[in-house]
């Protein structure tokens, strides 16, 4: 089945707990990605067959279980341990691709899991599915479901009990800055030097020591930001942990797509005070990633002279999401004005525009942009002189989906789950899957919620 080559579970034992995950009673499959499975080198009839690996009540040949340790800032307030308290790198499965992590989520305690039951309701695992697999077809760097399997068991939540499920994730790696932060807390500087060593031969082969490392999550979370601002995402927990060195998309908890522009925009219940707003996403990312830098100070030698060194780089940043998000910009809308684009946003924000079908209205049917906002006055100005300049439809074309995971579909699909109909999940992975073109199939989910479908706050799953 899986081809196990554990590089992770050479490192020392300090960086891990080694354990199996906890069986479930009844479980039964919700999905498996043929598709990714076929990517990955593996056969989808042989794992269909293995229903047991992917619930977690056997620990499949070559596999090496463990609970990764972490730290991490969380809303910008610092805790000195996290890990994987519901989770379980399986092993590093080596296929087409390289070298990629299989880790079950929600397989069960650990002694990271602070109170926790270690457990996963189905309906966030229902979410992480939809929406990674969303995010691979927008192109996208993001972690992605391999699998979701029901339990059979019931988990407790603040609702009251819930169908658990477990999600089979696929990632680059699960190293986060929080994986540095810890060992740098805890002045371990042999960790900290393994720990780098280990992420440069993984993520960074050309790189070279601490900065060569930060200079490239620094440019891998540029270019991410600005593809998920383009798409109107807004990640919702962007805390240290939350921030992988391989630059993917990782954490599906009370993340969103907006649908009316609003640059201040947050659905997270957590978030009391805005602080991962759509906007304000490049100032974390650069936040985040001075957490890092800070974490590899102990491997720089003086440290005047090695903060000096890092708030340089550091500050390169600014000018590296600019040109990722002039570039992302410029393709939606076929001109690279930055100007005109920066306009455009803020006759969306008065017109109380849908973000993605004005986008896609200008590339298909520019005569019908006028309908997306409220009073076209500014925008019939606008579109004179954007058509003036000659747009590259073809770029449109590329950067501007007709359909996205909207935040009602998603919901519905959820409680369809937990009422034990799987019809509206599938329905809308397939639909999700070719988010270029317009289709009979997927008309529905390509209009706005109405005011009674709306979902303004979405939750972690924890």
């Amino acid at each position: 089945m899986f081809s196990f080559d554990n590089s992770y579970a050479r490192l020392p034992e300090r960086f891990f707990t080694r354990m199996p995950p906890t069986p479930v009673s009844a479980p039964s499959w919700v999905a498996l990605n043929a598709g990714l499975a076929r990517d990955l080198g593996l056969d989808p009839d042989e794992l269909r067959g293995a229903l047991d690996v992917f619930a977690g009540n056997r620990v499949p040949d070559g596999a090496a279980p463990l609970a990764q340790l972490y730290a991490g800032h969380q809303f910008g307030g610092w805790s000195p341990q996290l890990g994987d308290g519901r989770a379980l790198l399986l092993g590093e499965h080596m296929g087409p691709q390289g070298r990629v992590d299989i880790q079950l989520k929600g397989s069960g305690p650990t002694p990271y899991s602070r109170m926790g039951d270690g457990r996963a309701a189905l309906g966030p695992v229902i979410r992480e599915y939809v929406l990674s697999e969303a995010m691979f077809a927008l192109g996208v760097p993001t972690t992605r479901a391999l699998a979701a399997v029901a339990t059979g068991d019931r988990v407790l939540r603040e609702t009251g009990p819930l169908p658990g499920g477990v999600l089979t994730r696929v990632a680059a790696s699960h190293i986060r800055v929080g994986t540095f932060q810890v060992y740098a807390a805890r002045e371990d500087v042999d960790g900290l030097q393994a720990l780098l060593d280990h992420t440069l031969a993984r993520h960074a082969p050309g790189a070279e020591g601490p900065m060569g490392l930060l200079r490239h999550a620094m440019a891998a979370q540029a270019r991410l930001v600005a593809q998920w601002m383009g798409l109107g995402f807004i990640h919702g927990v962007m805390n240290t942990d939350n921030m992988t060195l391989s630059g993917e998309t990782i954490d599906y908890g009370p993340c969103a797509f907006m649908e009316v522009y609003r640059p201040d925009m947050v659905f997270s219940s957590i978030d009391q005070f805005g602080r991962y707003a759509w906007k304000n996403q490049p100032d974390i990312a650069l936040w985040n990633l001075a957490q890092l830098a800070t974490a590899l100070l102990p491997l720089m030698g003086e440290r005047q002279a090695a903060v000096a060194e890092a708030t340089e780089v550091l500050e390169g940043f600014a000018a590296l999401h600019e040109r990722e998000w002039r570039a992302v910009m410029a393709a939606k809308i076929g001109v690279s004005d930055i100007g005109l684009a920066l306009e455009l946003l803020d006759i969306m924000a008065e017109g109380q525009a849908d973000f993605t079908n004005m986008f896609r209205a200008l590339t298909v049917a520019p005569d019908t942009a006028r309908d997306q906002v409220i009073d076209a006055t500014r925008l019939g100005d606008w579109m004179r002189r954007w058509q003036e300049a000659d747009p590259d439809r073809d770029a449109m074309a590329r950067a501007n989906p007709a359909i996205i995971p909207r935040n009602h579909r998603v919901e519905e699909a959820i409680a369809a789950a937990y009422s034990g109909d799987f019809a509206p999940f599938e329905a809308l992975n397939a639909v999700l899957a070719d988010p270029w073109h317009e289709t009979e199939a997927n008309a529905p989910y390509r209009r706005p919620a109405t005011d009674d479908e709306r979902v303004i706050r979405t939750f972690c799953g924890t």
